[in-house]
């Protein structure tokens, strides 16, 4: 008799316990679970971002018509904006905290940070909207293909 994981013996009839490779079909189901959760998280990403995106054009839009001027944001400012709403509060430590600190008053890298002053946040939205939805098409036509006419 077999001995299986443990030290334990194992009969030919249990196959729950009995070590086998993966089949073709368990691989195949692995990858269109995995394709589906990517082709989601895609969509969320790609939409929420282009949520924001039209968000924050009106507001611009907004400011615009009841001041008469155009109200820039930066990609900094909108770093610390997303910061400070979901991640970083008041005496934390640590990566994020230290990047907030880097967004508000930097001491090394200031061109990257006059950089994240001028590029518009719309312009890093827009783009993370077209790299989620890239993913959304993706993974949905690899799901499509997978399933056959």
């Amino acid at each position: 008799m077999p001995i299986g994981p443990g030290g334990a013996a194992v009969s030919a009839e249990d196959p729950v316990s009995a070590e086998r490779p993966m089949s073709a079909a368990s691989r195949v189901s692995v990858r269109g679970t995995v394709l589906r959760i990517a082709s989601v998280l895609g969509a969320i990403v790609g939409y929420g971002a282009l949520a924001a995106l039209l968000y924050l054009i009106g507001l611009q839009i907004y400011r615009w018509f009841r001041d008469g001027e155009w109200t820039h944001f930066g990609l900094s400012d909108g770093m610390q904006v997303a910061l400070s709403h979901c991640c970083v509060r008041d005496g934390d430590t640590g990566r994020l905290a230290a990047l907030m600190h880097w967004l508000e008053t930097p001491v090394d890298w200031l061109g990257l940070h006059k950089v994240f002053e001028v590029m518009p946040a719309s312009l890093a939205l827009f783009a993370i909207s077209i790299l989620g939805n890239s993913i959304f098409i993706y993974c949905s036509d690899r799901i499509d293909e997978r399933q056959g006419p």
